[in-house]
Order: C-alpha cells, then sequence, then structure tokens
C-alpha cells in the first residue's frame, strides 16, 4: 500500500520506490512468536498432560492402586498361652464390567479435546496478530503518504522561494508555503507517533522488533459442513469434541456402579499354644461393595449436568459463528466498496493536483490554490491508505471467522 507522489512532477513514484522498505516477517511466523511469548497453550498443554494420566490410569491392569494388609493377632493381654497369628495379605480392586473400558474411552476425548483446544487457542491468538499487523500497515502506508507530502511541499517553498527573490511572487507567497510545509511536518510526526505506539503493542504481543507482512496469499475458503458453517473451525471442533468428552463423562458414571470390588490373598502363620507347631495357609477372598442412589444418582447427576452444559455451548457457539459470518461477509463487501471509492477519488485529486501544480509553475494559478488542491490529494491518499488497510483487515477478520490459520 506504497503511496506514490501526492501532486506535481517533483514527487513521483519512483522516486519512493527507490526507498529500500524494512524487513518483513511472515505472519505465521509472527503467530508461532507470539504464542511462544503468551504461552497461550499452557492451558491446553496441563489438560492434555491430565488427559494422558487419565489414559495410563484407564490402561492399568486394576482399577485403583493394590493394598497392603498386616495382621497380628496374640493373646499376651489375655490367657497367655502363647497363641499367635501373623498374617500378610494383598488387596486387588478389580474393574466392573464395561469399567475400564468406558475410562479409556473417556481418556481418549479428554486428549482429543485437549489437542483441538490448542488449535482453537492460536485461532484466538491469531485474531490479535492479524489485528496488530493490519493496524500496522494501515499506519505505514500513512506515514509514506505523509513523507511523500513533506518532500513536495518542502521542494515547493524552495522554489517559491526562489521566485520571490526573482520578483515573480509576493512574500506572503513564500511565508504560506514554509507554512504548508510546516504543517505538513507535524502531520508527520503525529502519524510516526501512532506508528510508534502501535509497534510497540506489536512487540508486547509478539516480541518480534520487525512488523509482520500480513498481505499474504488469500487462503482457499474454508469447507462448509451441511449447516454452512466451515467444518475445520477449531472453535466449532472443540465444541463438539467437549460434547464428545462429556457424553464419554455420562457412560464412565453408568459404569460405576459401586466402588472397585476387591480380590484379597493372603498368607497366615497361626500358633494355637506356646511349643505348638505352627500352621500355615493361604486365603483368597472377595469384597464386593454395593452401589447406592446416594452414591451413585449424585455422579450422574453430574455427568449429565456437564454433558447439558456443553451441548449448550456448542449450539450458542454454532448461532454466534453463523451471524459472525454473514456480519463479516457484508464488512468485506463494503470495505471493497470503499477501497475502490477511494482509489479512485485518490487518483482524481492527485491529477487535479498535478495540472494546478503545472498550472502555478507556468504561472497562471495561484499559489493558495495549489495548496488547497495538494492537502486534498494528501488526503485523499491519506483515505486510500486506510481504505486499503481496511480492505485487507476485512479479509483477515473473514478468514479469523472462518477458522483459517496463518
Amino acid at each position: 500500500m506504497a503511496a506514490c507522489a501526492i501532486a506535481g512532477s517533483m514527487i513521483c513514484c519512483a522516486a519512493l520506490a527507490q526507498t529500500t522498505p524494512p524487513p518483513r516477517v511472515g505472519l505465521a511466523r509472527a503467530l508461532d512468536a507470539a504464542w511462544q511469548r503468551t504461552q497461550a497453550g499452557t492451558e491446553a498443554q496441563v489438560a492434555l498432560a491430565r488427559a494422558e494420566a487419565e489414559q495410563v490410569a484407564a490402561d492399568s491392569l486394576l482399577a485403583e492402586p493394590p493394598a497392603l494388609e498386616l495382621g497380628h493377632r496374640s493373646d499376651r493381654w489375655h490367657d497367655n498361652k502363647g497363641a499367635r497369628e501373623n498374617e500378610v495379605g494383598l488387596a486387588l480392586p478389580l474393574w466392573l464390567p464395561g469399567q475400564r473400558s468406558a475410562r479409556q474411552a473417556a481418556a481418549e476425548a479428554g486428549q482429543t479435546l485437549a489437542r483441538v483446544g490448542e488449535d482453537a487457542d492460536r485461532l484466538r491468538l491469531a485474531g490479535d496478530v492479524r489485528e496488530a499487523a493490519w493496524t500496522l500497515a494501515g499506519l505505514d502506508a500513512e506515514v509514506t503518504v505523509a513523507d511523500a507530502q513533506l518532500r513536495y511541499l518542502r521542494e515547493l517553498a524552495t522554489d517559491v522561494e526562489r521566485r520571490v527573490h526573482a520578483g515573480e511572487l509576493a512574500r506572503t507567497d513564500a511565508i504560506a508555503a514554509r507554512a504548508e510545509a510546516l504543517a505538513a511536518q507535524a502531520a508527520l510526526s503525529e502519524v510516526r507517533e501512532r506508528r510508534h505506539a502501535a509497534m510497540a503493542r506489536w512487540q508486547a504481543l509478539t516480541g518480534l522488533d520487525t512488523a509482520a507482512d500480513p498481505r499474504e496469499a488469500e487462503a482457499a475458503p474454508a469447507a462448509a459442513g451441511d449447516d454452512g458453517l466451515p467444518a475445520a473451525h477449531p472453535g466449532l471442533r472443540q465444541a463438539a469434541q467437549a460434547v464428545e468428552h462429556a457424553r464419554r463423562g455420562v457412560e464412565v458414571a453408568r459404569t460405576d456402579r459401586a466402588a472397585a470390588p476387591e480380590l484379597t490373598l493372603s498368607y497366615r502363620r497361626e500358633v494355637a499354644e506356646s511349643g505348638a507347631s505352627a500352621e500355615r495357609s493361604i486365603n483368597f477372598g472377595l469384597r464386593l461393595p454395593f452401589g447406592t442412589d446416594a452414591r451413585n444418582r449424585p455422579l450422574a447427576a453430574a455427568a449429565q449436568g456437564e454433558l447439558a452444559q456443553a451441548q449448550v455451548a456448542e449450539l450458542r457457539l454454532r448461532q454466534q459463528l453463523a451471524g459472525d459470518l454473514v456480519a463479516a461477509r457484508g464488512a468485506l463487501d463494503a470495505a471493497a466498496e470503499q477501497a475502490e471509492a477511494a482509489r479512485e477519488r485518490a487518483g482524481l485529486l492527485r491529477e487535479r493536483a498535478q495540472l494546478i501544480d503545472k498550472a502555478f509553475r507556468a504561472g497562471e494559478a495561484a499559489l493558495p490554490e495549489l495548496l488547497l488542491a495538494a492537502s486534498a490529494a494528501t488526503q485523499g491518499e491519506a483515505g486510500r491508505a486506510r481504505q486499503d488497510a481496511a480492505l485487507g483487515l476485512a479479509r483477515a477478520r473473514l478468514q479469523q471467522v472462518s477458522g483459517i490459520l496463518p
């Protein structure tokens, strides 16, 4: 969106093209830098680690960690006949039928949810990066326009001063030309300050000292699903996976009807009285806890509540996204029309300023008329630059709403 000369033959596009443009980075690289800097994926990484831990637990052969049982019995404090008994055992919690597979499926759904959640977090951060990049791009264009205007007015003021000394123009014309050059210098300083503030926000977001070039090749339109929404949208995939994860949680609650049953294996050594030989035995046992409504109903209700919340959240997201897509497409169409009008207006004002500049140098136009034309041309070029940036931002917002990452 680099601007060419606004008026006259003194400032031309070739002179601006000779200026080496500042280095730029790609928008994808800027997003990676912001991702690393803001640690936006920390929550998703924590969720993934938790899901992986649940997967390890679900893959275990036992429902819970085994327990060691130790026992000792003696008549020392009663008959004191030397009777004693020692027992050591191991309790092994067992899975209920269907419980292990349900928890494995829930853990797998949790891992998938964490991964798609990371994509959704990246998309949200991409929106901030896109906004900041296009803000900088628009201000860079305004700086170029303001710099071109200042160069033109300075050269014009020099030419007017020469003609004043030659007696061709009045001293008031030199004063007016110099004042306009100073006004252009102030305008350039103002837009540079705004650009400096935007660059500071960019550095805080990405940690990069160079701006990004947001004018990347347009991504292909997102494939739409049966409902017309982008099927691969990370936010939609996250919401759908949250529903699936909650549904798996309901299945876990259904199979978790009671506490884990326990298989016990113990070794017992028993002496009936002093001097008697020891008797040894191995015991097997099975402990079966009962599941009651007092235990199961709150768990089932909580799981059903989470499922209902996930389904409502998905529905609301789809409704919001449908509205956002309509608004973004409308904003893009309007921005395209405004940018076209701004380009045409800027071209007409530039041509008018060039004609008046030639007439002024030929002595056929007054300086105030030229200064007004140059000011109008500058405003037209600045408006064109802002509208071009607004058009690019509208495209970026449509890609953002469509779930397309840089």
